[in-house]
């Protein structure tokens, strides 16, 4: 007859076992989770950059009457902030523009709906009147 300690020597092998795989799984969901929140501070930095640009060019627009050079000097600051970023100017009806600041965004990341803006790309428009 065995003694009544033997028959659990195994035992305590499996709940090691099962306690490292819960411990793995768990660890790994905080890696899932990291690089989640790692993803959407950058893209939410990139949409402040992109409304700060926004608003700069509709503030200069408004009080400059050739909007050219400003344009142009913020497209340029637009590349080089924001992946492949563009800034446009649209005309619309009475008087009112939007002013589109567009850059480069992974697949996941909510389609541009403006009609000009390049396959891919996500953006930022701020209607003003001048």
């Amino acid at each position: 007859m065995r003694p009544a300690h033997a028959k659990s020597e195994g035992d305590s092998l499996i709940e090691v076992m099962i306690a490292l795989s819960i411990t793995a799984i768990a660890a790994l969901g905080l890696v899932a989770t990291q690089t989640w929140l790692a993803r959407s501070e950058r893209a939410l930095l990139t949409r402040e950059r992109a409304t700060l640009i926004a608003d700069s060019v509709a503030e200069a627009i408004q009080g400059d009457a050739d909007r050219g050079p400003v344009v142009s000097q913020w497209r340029t600051r637009a590349a080089s902030m924001l992946p492949q970023g563009d800034v446009t100017v649209l005309d619309q009806a009475d008087g009112v523009r939007v002013a589109v600041v567009s850059w480069h965004a992974d697949e996941k990341a909510d389609a541009c709906p403006e009609p000009q803006a390049k396959a891919n790309s996500a953006c930022v428009a701020l209607a003003f009147a001048r």
